[in-house]
């Protein structure tokens, strides 16, 4: 048995390293010159990753000498550069290389995949099975607005940083105030010389105090000498942040109808956060009127504070501009109003094209359909992991498996990892060539999670979110809890799966 695995981030070291562990032949397919994914690429200034150091890293590969408590870029590519390194799997990257299109062979029981290398020349390879591991957050998206290619000035997307353009003095746009737009503005922000911010939604933002904060050195020597501390810490971690928080988000019978809340605990918790807003810009009303949400939390990605967006949307250089935009001329960002908003250069903080997995590989299965023409934009897979008439072909981080404020992404990959090892382990012992998830049962779980996912507030919501792909679908989102998706994904349930021969 061989196995391609496309990508070298997070879940294509984990997958490399369990189907060794499997004594599987396995290679990684990665378009990039090293490890690490998201962590490689994603440069910007003041980057880093918003959940706890023993929270976000690998079950089997604990490290007890984080220098933050929320790891800054830099710290966790180095860190899945040493797990590449220790478990070997950096021996069985391909690197510069991308997968172009993967087609099932019937009669062989294989894929072949096209692989273009970073010359532009092209190869083929065959593979008893494929698991994708590109990830949700992986190709930049960039708002469709009048008028973006004429901007005369420098332009980039923040996960595409450009490290060359000189900032100091210039008159600065930046459009988005998501994840990225918060970690990177109150960086630049001091260096610009005017920093004008185009807010669409306001986030909501949970206080953070210790968000930046090295460790303490007294902390950092218990996790290094004393038995089974740090281990303590990562479920205490994980205990909070489990599926007890979904209680915040939770949609509840008989609750008034707001755009504001979806129950009591919703509410509260929006409180909460409001009175936190309120202490931040006590002193700027002006300010005060346009960071409050008028969404449930939840709705949209949280992000932690520790006050540094307060302080930049206070700096005299700094402007938050709440009107529509109209278009981009070469000058600057025409707004709705028709201000013309002077920019040397534009930054798009504009987040990902998170709904739109797998793309731009082709991928056809049997009978040669196409995953994308039967996705038709809205892509679905039973537990994110396997799609029905493709068969011996896996996702991670699939189609609803991403969360929004329990656990972390690593522990669906560790899960997702687990029942693909299964599925392959029962190929395997059964000497069948392929194995494929029931239509019936794709479908039955697909309908389950749409229902689910309206019971929570961010499927409830209209508010505008990477959440939701085109059609208003959650098509990022796990609906249930954590448990669930552990008790699920523990071994293949023989009926769900088709053997060929």
């Amino acid at each position: 048995m061989h196995v391609v695995v496309i990508g070298a981030g997070m879940s294509g070291i984990l997958a490399g390293h369990r189907l060794a562990q499997a004594g599987v032949s396995y290679e990684i397919i990665e378009k990039h010159d090293d490890v690490a994914g998201t962590w490689l690429v994603n440069t910007y200034p003041g980057c880093r990753v918003d959940n706890p150091n023993h929270n976000y890293s690998y079950s089997f590969a604990q490290r007890h000498d984080w220098p933050f408590h929320f790891s800054t870029q830099d710290v966790l590519r180095d860190y899945f550069r040493e797990c590449a390194r220790e478990f070997g799997v950096d021996q069985h990257v391909r690197f510069g290389s991308e997968v172009v299109s993967a087609t099932w062979d019937e009669p062989a029981a294989q894929w072949v995949l096209t692989i273009r290398r970073s010359d532009g020349s092209e190869a083929t390879e065959r593979a008893d099975a494929v698991i994708s591991a590109v990830g949700q957050l992986s190709r930049p998206k960039l708002p469709d607005i009048e008028g973006r290619e004429s901007f005369a000035g420098e332009w980039f997307h923040s996960a595409q940083w450009n490290p060359q353009v000189d900032l100091a003095g210039k008159k600065v746009v930046v459009i988005g105030t998501g994840a990225s737009a918060l970690q990177f503005l109150p960086i630049i922000a001091p260096e610009c010389g005017t920093l004008a911010i185009f807010q669409r939604t306001a986030p909501w933002l949970a206080p953070t105090p210790d968000y930046h904060e090295p460790v303490p050195a007294g902390l950092s020597w218990l996790y290094r000498n004393l038995p089974g501390y740090s281990e303590f810490n990562r479920f205490s971690i994980f205990w909070r942040m489990g599926d007890g928080a979904l209680e915040g988000v939770r949609v509840e019978d008989g609750f008034p109808h707001r755009p504001d809340a979806v129950g009591v605990m919703n509410d509260f918790v929006r409180e909460l956060l409001t009175q936190y807003l309120r202490a931040e810009f006590a002193d700027r009303p002006d300010l005060l009127e346009h960071v409050i949400p008028n969404y449930p939390v939840g709705a949209k990605r949280g992000i932690r504070d520790n006050g540094a967006w307060a302080a930049t949307l206070k700096r005299d250089n700094v402007r938050l501009v709440t009107d529509g935009i109209e278009r981009i001329e070469p000058g600057g960002v025409r707004t709705a109003t028709g201000e013309l908003v002077e920019a040397e250069v534009l930054i798009y903080g504009s987040g990902f094209e998170a709904s739109k997995f797998l793309e731009p590989i082709t991928i056809t299965g049997r009978a040669g359909l196409d995953l994308h023409e039967q996705w038709e934009g809205d892509a679905r897979a039973y537990l994110g992991v396997a799609m029905p008439g493709f068969p011996n072909f896996f996702c991670l981080y699939g189609p609803n498996t991403n969360i929004v404020l329990n656990g972390s992404i690593i522990y669906f990959s560790e899960c997702g990892t687990r029942l693909i090892l299964g599925l392959l382990g029962r190929l395997a012992r059964t000497g069948a060539r392929s194995i494929e998830i029931r239509r019936d049962v794709h479908d039955a779980f697909n309908e389950a999670s749409d229902a689910a996912n309206l019971k929570w507030a961010w499927g409830w919501s209209e508010v505008s979110s990477w959440y939701k792909n085109d059609r208003g679908r959650s098509a990022t989102n796990w609906a249930f809890t954590l448990l669930e998706y552990w008790q699920r994904t523990l071994a293949p349930v023989p009926e769900e799966w088709v053997l060929g021969d």
